[in-house]
């Protein structure tokens, strides 16, 4: 499966040396033993009608972030999704991808963003443009919302095609999440080329040999 590439959502209007576009950053699959982490940056359009109920992905429902995506991608500014991928992952460790992703994501965006809203309570060491950490972030910031929206979304949708290129292990249900029902098909299957080896139920498999 190729990885996903970052995403704009079209040429920014004239630019006015007053306005300052703030992205909101945020990511999803930092925890799970399988799958990408996902990092998206949002710069949500002044212009355009409030996007009502934006919150923490993690606080709505399936069907509602599915909503909420397609509003996100048709009112933003601009928006850019990045995949950081497992190998990756399992080489530079998955803060440093998590943070590597944020850098990605911003670059992505066009226009450029003058700031970012991040959430979680540390900045990438390379932003591209200044940076304020917020806690919480997600559940105050609607840019950061927005962010944690299309990233969880795409994210999910990537784990559901994976599901039917590895069935077996249930990714469209658990999404990569150590579940017993995921760790069960773990000790089975063995792990997939998808999954994290740098992470402990992983490693041990692969330490003992038990390889797909």
């Amino acid at each position: 499966m190729p990885e996903a590439k970052a995403r704009t959502r079209r040429e920014a209007p004239a630019a006015d040396a007053l306005v300052r576009f703030v992205a909101g950053v945020d990511e999803a699959g930092r925890g799970p033993l399988a799958g990408p982490v996902a990092v998206a940056a949002v710069i949500l359009d002044p212009s355009k009608p409030r996007i009502r109920g934006l919150d923490d992905s993690k606080k709505l429902t399936h069907a509602k972030r599915e909503a909420l995506y397609e509003k996100i991608v048709e009112r933003a500014l601009s928006y850019s999704i990045v995949m950081v991928m497992s190998d990756e992952i399992d080489r530079i460790n998955i803060f440093q991808a998590t943070m590597t992703g944020m850098c990605r994501a911003l670059a992505g965006l066009t226009p450029s963003a003058h700031e970012a809203w991040i959430d979680g309570n540390a900045l990438p060491r390379d932003l591209p443009c200044a940076g304020r950490a917020i806690i919480g972030g997600d559940a105050l910031e609607p840019a950061i919302s927005a962010a944690s929206i299309l990233a969880k979304v795409t994210r999910d949708r990537w784990m559901v095609e994976l599901d039917r290129q590895h069935p077996g292990y249930g990714f469209a249900e658990h999404k990569g999440y150590g579940t017993p029902a995921h760790l069960a098909a773990l000790q089975r299957l063995g792990p997939c080329p998808h999954h994290r080896r740098s992470f402990a139920p992983v490693k041990i498999l692969v330490d003992q040999g038990v390889l797909f």
